[in-house]
């Protein structure tokens, strides 16, 4: 890996972190340079339109990890209540893990407080959430279920599993999780 991806990536890594334990708001870009070791050219380079495009690059690199987890219960489990069953019980295991550290609902942070500075940032957070249903509902498709009802169950799921995620992280218990991954098989039935 060159030292420019490195520096790249560090700004990302640590401008996520950042975000989703400050919010958009509350992080500058000077913590950023700071906390990343990176020389502050660097952050305009990768990011010349600033604060703004690193947030989107930052909302588009998480959606894209947490659909690729997601995917991989949906297509590795026989049925889409335990896949997403599991998916939701590997988050409670993440959080305990890491003593509730680093896990943000992407809707408490990012999506509330970013989508009011721009359409664009808006526009990104509703993509993240549709990416997410997408995943769900194409597996309950794919399993005989029709559109519409698909689409409202997965939403329900995403709905569930952020705000299950909301309640482990104010109270540092995984209960909600695990409540919410029993409820599952209910809902997709």
């Amino acid at each position: 890996m060159s030292n420019k991806h490195n520096a790249r990536e560090a700004i990302l890594d640590t401008a996520s972190r950042l975000f989703f334990t400050q919010g958009y708001h509350a992080t500058g870009l000077n913590q950023i340079i700071k906390d990343s070791d990176s020389p502050k050219g660097s952050l305009y380079y990768y990011f010349p339109h600033g604060k703004e495009e690193l947030v989107l690059t930052c909302i588009n690199r998480t959606s894209e990890m947490v659909s690729q987890n997601l995917r991989h219960y949906v297509e590795g489990e026989d049925s889409p209540a335990q896949a997403v069953q599991n998916f939701i019980l590997s988050m409670a295991r993440e959080a305990e893990e890491s003593s509730f550290e680093g896990l943000v609902p992407f809707s408490f942070w990012v999506a509330v407080e970013t989508s009011c500075v721009s359409n664009e940032l808006r526009t990104a957070c509703q993509c993240v959430f549709k990416d997410w249903q997408d995943v769900i509902a194409q597996r309950l498709m794919k399993d005989g279920m029709q559109e519409e009802a698909a689409v409202g169950k997965a939403t329900v799921v995403v709905s569930l599993f952020e705000g299950a995620l909301l309640l482990a992280l104010t109270c540092r218990n995984v209960q909600p999780l695990v409540a919410a991954a029993e409820s599952i098989p209910a809902i997709l039935a």
